[in-house]
């Protein structure tokens, strides 16, 4: 049973495996706050699909909404990918200990 912060990482990744919304996340991070209708524009899907793509990644914690009369505006938060880059440094850390270690073992068997 995983535990809560294998739990956040699960949806972290799942939310970002899927191409569109990752462009979504990336677009909100590089060109800040933006319209459902502005990001649905250069998307390559429907509004629905975008506002569906949307709730997933703030259901994540990955962007926030704000309301300005009829529309929605998002922004993504990129702290949330916090969990990710910790998980990234301790698996940089394992492999690179696997790597010495094989390193070692190579060069005890040249000898």
């Amino acid at each position: 049973m995983p535990n809560a912060q294998e739990a956040v990482q699960g949806i972290l990744f799942r939310s970002l495996a899927d191409p569109t919304r990752r462009a979504l996340f990336e677009r909100l991070c590089r060109d800040g706050e933006q319209t459902v209708g502005a990001l649905t524009a250069q998307a390559g899907v429907s509004q629905p699909a975008v506002s569906k793509h949307l709730s997933v990644l703030k259901q994540a914690g990955l962007v926030r909404d704000r309301q300005a009369g009829r529309q929605t505006h998002y922004s993504a938060d990129a702290s949330a990918l916090a969990p990710l880059a910790d998980w990234t440094r301790r698996m940089t850390g394992f492999w690179e200990a696997r790597f010495d270690a094989l390193e070692d073992l190579l060069g005890r068997m040249d000898q």
